[in-house]
């Protein structure tokens, strides 16, 4: 199994440098002349975007488990950004320690909203803070070659299909985002997650839940994206 600990970190310096080498800059001009209309001036509803995250297939990638997210973000006045994401996690893991397999695929669902920090709420660069609710109901297989008798030498396997289980939890975020090209941005989110309410299925602590991670691994996660506004 490939060590995962550094991903974040690799994500977030590709991000930075994306951002800083990549970002176009915004001109004296436009900045007063936004300044000056004021926030009464702007309309609530400012359009919506689409955004697919990259870091989950790199996790598949490099391991055992990852996910497939996109998400769906409103702009109220620059201010304010319900957001919805869906996404599918899977995991096809083995123990290198036991040998027992761990499978699972299901989907899962954030909703929440962020808000822009920036002073200057119509730029083209946006510094997030927001909270996401996130549950997920999912089956997972587990399987073991088996023991074999020392006295009569035949090998009894085991395992278990289709164990049911469900999570709620809740995620801290904070992010950046940055115009990039016309209609394109680029940018990442740090999270916090902490469980709310779950259910571990008869067999008890599920290694990997869709959406959360593994359940035994650090609270700390992030997402690199690629946003198109609409």
């Amino acid at each position: 199994m490939t060590p995962r600990r550094n991903i974040y970190t690799y994500i977030s310096s590709i991000a930075i440098s994306l951002l800083l080498a990549l970002a176009p800059v915004t001109t004296a001009g436009a900045a007063n002349d936004e300044q000056k209309a004021g926030n009464d001036s702007v309309p609530l509803f400012r359009g919506f975007a689409v955004s697919v995250d990259l870091v989950g297939p790199l996790q598949m990638m490099l391991g055992d488990y990852g996910q497939y997210e996109a998400a769906l973000r409103i702009n109220l006045k620059d201010k304010y950004f319900p957001i919805v994401e869906l996404g599918i996690g899977k995991a096809d893991h083995v123990n290198d320690v036991t040998d027992i397999s761990y499978k699972t695929s299901a989907p899962y669902a954030k909703i929440g909203v962020d808000f822009n920090l920036l002073k200057n709420k119509h730029d083209i660069y946006r510094l997030f803070a927001g909270a996401r609710y996130a549950f997920t109901s999912f089956k997972y297989d587990l399987s073991h070659p088996g023991m074999t008798d020392p006295v009569w030498g035949n090998t009894a396997p085991f395992g278990a299909n289709g164990v049911k289980c469900s999570y709620q939890w809740i995620e801290a975020v904070v992010g950046v985002d940055a115009k990039m090209w016309g209609p394109i941005h680029l940018g990442w989110s740090v999270r916090y997650r902490s469980r709310l309410s779950y259910n571990d299925g008869p067999l008890g602590n599920s290694w990997y839940v869709p959406g959360f991670g593994t359940s035994n691994g650090s609270n700390i996660g992030g997402t690199f994206n690629i946003t198109i506004d609409i």
